[in-house]
């Protein structure tokens, strides 16, 4: 007898789990791996937000539920932060929203806003959560081509008529995993208006808006005039804070959109513990330079990324955010074949392009949210393999 849902059987293993397991085994055998396969930072959280965290930890007064829509101080962190770094005004009352970490809360958001059968327009590539997401809420993923010529910016009129007159709600993701691709605000012009002209609402995920290199600062989509009327932005404490273990983050924008997802929440989950809640607004209080030093770490292990697979003949972009390289692999190989290739001859783990859409093939992500000595010997085991063609 198969107890589990029709969904969750026709539902494919999470694939980070998979090679989680490949890993272990690899080891049980004594291979030594480094594994750049998932984008989890090394860094260690700051000291002044656990220094936070004991602090209310030590109070009873904490240990209670907290309000479902998580406690005000952490929200009005949020729209403080949005104000001073993106001149956005929010009502932390209703255009703020607590979660137990970004990735909870776009799950939730789908099944609060589609009906079985709705279509939903996912980047290809993209996180594959958010097509797992969409399946489990009885929804229909369709797939929102990037372009490839173009930075990866949405392809918004390669959809289908049939297709964009079925879909209910479109996902983007800047700066993106797992390509590393980044845009300006126009492209948030251009998505707010396509939206609209179509009448469906808008979720961007923004879990990396803070790791970002040189000058570059990643837009809000909530910057684009009138964007608060269909769009919804998620943001997380994870990789700017390093807190990915703590499971904190948040949404902003469209008070109806934040609404249905408070109510599927309210009866889903009590929010986030209190001393969690109130050591990430001392993260969205402080000033960011934790935050800083954490991008130079990150822009320089790039650097040593980046001309390991040069020398070894791939082609990648040096990307203006996130801790992924996104590169091809060489002529005559699959994704699969290369990430393959790369665990089996050099111990090194990589994520095949095809993880992340049809359109991930020919490519690997590689994850810099490792030490930086492991990192660097990640990089001389791989150039010293062939980088030819397939045997």
């Amino acid at each position: 007898m198969t107890y589990g849902s029709e969904q969750v059987n026709s539902l494919p293993p999470y694939l980070f789990s998979i090679f989680q397991q490949k890993k272990k085994a690899l080891q049980q055998q004594g291979i030594d791996v480094i594994d750049l396969g998932i984008g989890a930072p090394d860094l260690p959280t700051p000291s002044f937000i656990i220094q936070r965290l004991t602090e209310e930890a030590h109070k009873p007064e904490n240990h209670k539920y907290s309000p479902y829509g998580g406690c005000l101080e952490f929200r009005q962190a949020v729209a403080d932060f949005y104000h001073k770094h993106y001149n956005v005004r929010l009502d932390p009352e209703t255009e703020v929203l607590t979660l137990i970490g970004s990735k909870e809360g776009i799950a939730h958001m789908i099944s609060a806003v589609i009906n079985p059968g709705d279509g939903v327009l996912i980047p290809d590539p993209g996180y594959p959560v958010y097509e797992s997401a969409v399946h489990l809420a009885y929804g229909r993923g369709i797939p929102l081509p990037l372009d490839e010529k173009k930075g990866y910016a949405p392809a918004f009129h390669a959809v289908s008529r049939p297709d964009l007159e079925r879909s209910k709600l479109m996902l983007l993701n800047y700066p993106s995993n797992p390509t590393g691709a980044t845009v300006e605000l126009d492209t948030f012009d251009e998505a707010v208006a396509f939206a609209k002209n179509h009448h469906f609402c808008v979720a961007h995920d923004a879990a990396y808006d803070l790791v970002t290199f040189a000058d570059y600062q990643a837009p809000s989509i909530l910057q684009v005039p009138g964007a608060k009327d269909v769009a919804v932005e998620f943001g997380s404490l994870s990789k700017s804070f390093n807190m990915t273990g703590w499971r904190i983050g948040y949404v902003v924008g469209n008070a109806e959109l934040i609404r249905a997802l408070s109510t599927v929440k309210s009866n889903m989950d009590t929010s986030q513990f209190l001393p969690i809640q109130k050591a990430g607004a001392t993260a969205l209080n402080s000033d960011f330079s934790c935050v800083t030093a954490n991008n130079a770490i990150y822009q320089k292990r790039m650097e040593t990324m980046h001309a390991a697979v040069e020398e070894m003949g791939m082609k990648a972009e040096k990307p203006r955010g996130t801790f992924f390289l996104w590169a091809k692999v060489p002529d005559g190989y699959s994704s699969q074949a290369f990430a393959e290739k790369m665990l089996d001859e050099a111990g090194v783990i990589l994520t095949p392009g095809t993880a992340f859409g049809k359109r991930g093939e020919g490519y690997v992500r590689i994850s810099l949210s490792v030490p930086s000595n492991r990192l660097n010997e990640a990089a001389d085991r791989m150039k010293q393999l062939k980088s030819g063609g397939a045997p």
